[in-house]
């Protein structure tokens, strides 16, 4: 198959594309520098100049494609148009790559027993209204003759295939960590988020290229952690005694910017991949306590 991958030299789009590469697909990946069209190169995909807000260059690459994976932005509504735009009565596959933060809330390092899974109603905050909008939207494409898929993933961890290898949560605590000399989480450290191995998460995008049916949505999680456990493993890992330790959310902020203290550390995102393990998904990869204990992070 001939795919075209946005966000191809990060993450999650260069470690999907990767695999496809792997196992024999022409991948055509978007990059916005000579330094990254090399990197790539260098992994087998075929480099784009060009940004999320080259609309004509998205429509003629998504148009050549048999495939079309969104995986640069989960916000960006100008791609996405572009992208489906073209796509409309094609029936090609687009998975689009969402976030579990969508479920989220203000939690400020406190608790919550609320659960997801893809049935169940979600209200979002203000911060996140916009995103859960532009997956509707991209989901009211499977009645417009094409495929649609969303593929929306909790806390990712482990090391990836693409030129960015590092996911958001895990390095900012383990840097903060170093910083200080003991981790530390923002508030008390109760809230929790389900989580998903990178090397779990790829094959969910292969088998929903292959499988998925139009205006399909997935979570992927393979277990769940509350920020204080993962503070407690970073310290074994470190080799740190003492028990990890509480920032207010003004030091957070100070640390990681308003945002990010917020919605990524502090809140909670508890999720249930019920659909995607129907769909024939098995993650199998170790867990995030073990990954940092024994794995890439160590």
């Amino acid at each position: 198959m001939k795919v075209f991958c946005t966000g191809a030299s990060g993450y999650i789009g260069g470690s999907v594309a990767a695999h496809l590469v792997a196992a024999g697909h022409q991948v055509t990946g978007l990059v916005r520098s000579r330094e990254k069209a090399d990197a790539v190169r260098a992994r087998g995909i075929e480099p784009l100049a060009g940004t999320l807000d080259d609309a004509e260059t998205l429509a003629q690459a998504a148009r050549a494609a048999d495939v079309v994976i969104n995986a640069a932005s989960a916000d960006h509504a100008g791609a996405v148009d572009a992208l489906l735009g073209v796509l409309a009565g094609s029936g090609k596959p687009f998975v689009h790559t969402s976030g579990s933060s969508i479920v989220g809330t203000r939690a400020q390092g406190h608790r919550s027993d609320a659960v997801f899974d893809e049935d169940t109603p979600v209200t979002p905050i203000p911060a996140r209204a916009a995103r859960v909008a532009l997956n509707e939207r991209i989901l009211s494409y499977r009645d417009k003759g094409c495929r649609p898929v969303i593929i929306c993933p909790s806390l990712i961890y482990g090391l990836g295939l693409g030129v960015g290898r590092d996911s958001v949560q895990v390095p900012l605590l383990i840097k903060l960590a170093k910083k200080r000399g003991n981790a530390t989480h923002a508030g008390p450290g109760e809230n929790i988020w389900s989580n998903v191995h990178i090397d779990d998460l790829v094959p969910l995008y292969a088998l929903a290229i292959e499988k998925a049916p139009a205006g399909a949505f997935y979570f992927a999680e393979h277990g769940e952690n509350s920020m204080r456990e993962v503070c407690a493993a970073i310290n074994r890992m470190l080799g740190f005694a003492q028990a990890p330790s509480a920032m207010s959310m003004a030091e957070a902020a100070a640390e990681w910017g308003e945002g990010t203290a917020e919605y990524t550390m502090a809140s909670n995102s508890r999720v249930r991949a019920v659909r995607a393990r129907e769909l024939g998904w098995k993650p199998q990869a170790r867990s995030l306590i073990e990954e940092i204990e024994q794995g890439c992070y160590r």
